[in-house]
């Protein structure tokens, strides 16, 4: 088929520097409203030029996401009070604050696919293989190193020959003409298209069935109902088996965790856990370790590194430990009441029995002993 013969799509023309496609994007804009510039890199600057306003997307995006943010948050309200009220921590069955990262995960996501969605399928007319311009001496240069400018020939005031004397006149270096392809227009894909709408449908189909039978049959079935199917109290529901009818028991009193003992002896037994207490672990080198660890975490803000009293706190808030060298710990103390003084604490230092565990207490002692024999070192600590 001729030139003669096809249809033109547009005339194009090629500029190599970026000035000049912005003079030229400014002189279309005030003929033309069917046009575009194309550029290898963005270009700033280039929208205004083209006379581009402000995008309305961003008004249409917090609409989509404002409209399925509160769906969402009806859906919830609609399970927690009528569906399904159920008690959790003690809440009210609508506990709005408990939502809020539910509702603004959904506002973001829907927001930006519904963005995504609305800027491929409806903007943009795709999916869409056999645009004009697609693999176009016009495409290739400007995809390189190349400035283009693109005059459609649908705008109501084009027209061929003056089109072509504005970009001579702009200072193009090429002018290339773009016609449509009748065979390559016929073979693309739309929407509308019966072959991607019938795809569309089985594919919808073929999901959606598999969904269902998975989610609400074969689970039910054997093998797979053997969490549905066993022995079990479901949380919240009324049992006879138990006296007062509760599903969910209390444990049993004075029971406790497996592994875990419960303190010999209390706050007030000081003197008694000084006196009968003697420290379980080795004195090895990954002991020492783990209590150098922990020492300098929790107890050297206020101890010191050398457990000198001389802390990382200002001198002004009264807060500096004691000197762990003073003769009444190094000396007097045992390891059991030091350990008395690490679980609940003395005068303004608090108990650090939940940020350390047994044996990092017992640790950290071995270190501090070990600081305290640094200090005045014995002939035999030398061996």
């Amino acid at each position: 088929m001729s030139a003669q013969e096809q249809k033109l799509y547009a005339l194009t023309g090629l500029f190599e520097k970026p000035e000049e496609i912005l003079h030229a994007a400014d002189t279309a804009r005030k003929r033309y409203r069917k046009f575009d510039a194309h550029t290898p890199y963005p270009l700033h600057g280039l929208d205004d030029a083209m006379g581009l306003g402000e995008s309305g997307m961003g008004w249409l995006t917090l609409i989509i996401g404002t409209t399925c943010m509160l769906l969402m948050l009806s859906f919830i309200a609609w399970v927690s009070l009528v569906d399904y009220p159920n008690v959790w921590a003690g809440k009210p069955y609508f506990s709005l604050p408990g939502y809020i990262p539910i509702l603004f995960e959904v506002l973001v996501l829907t927001g930006a696919v519904g963005t995504v969605l609305i800027l491929f399928l409806i903007v943009s007319g795709f999916p869409r293989n056999n645009h004009p311009l697609h693999d176009t001496a016009y495409m290739q240069r400007t995809s390189d190193d190349m400035f283009g400018l693109c005059i459609e020939a649908a705008d109501e005031r084009f027209e061929e020959v003056s089109a072509r004397e504005m970009l001579e006149n702009l200072g193009a270096k090429t002018i290339i003409p773009v016609y449509y392809d009748v065979k390559e227009a016929r073979s693309g894909l739309s929407l509308a298209n019966p072959l991607f709408l019938g795809f569309a449908v089985v594919v919808a189909i073929t999901v959606s069935g598999a969904g269902y039978f998975g989610l609400n049959r074969m689970v039910f079935m054997p093998p797979f109902n053997w969490m549905s199917v066993q022995p079990r109290a479901v949380a919240q529901e009324t049992k006879m088996v138990f006296k007062d009818q509760r599903s969910m028991q209390q444990p049993v009193d004075y029971t406790i965790p497996r592994g875990y003992l419960p303190e010999t002896f209390g706050k007030d037994q000081a003197d008694e856990m000084g006196k009968y207490l003697v420290n379980p672990l080795p004195q090895s080198q990954e002991i020492f370790e783990l209590g150098k660890e922990k020492y300098e975490s929790r107890c050297s803000v206020c101890h010191g590194y050398y457990a000198q009293g001389d802390g990382r706190l200002p001198a002004d808030v009264g807060l500096n430990g004691l000197s762990l060298h003073s003769p009444k710990v190094a000396e007097q103390w045992t390891d059991g009441r030091i350990y008395h003084v690490m679980t609940y604490g003395q005068n303004l230092m608090p108990g650090y029995a939940k940020q350390l565990t047994r044996d990092e207490r017992w640790a950290v002692i071995h270190y501090i002993r070990a600081l305290q024999r640094s200090l005045n070192p014995k002939e035999s600590d030398m061996q």
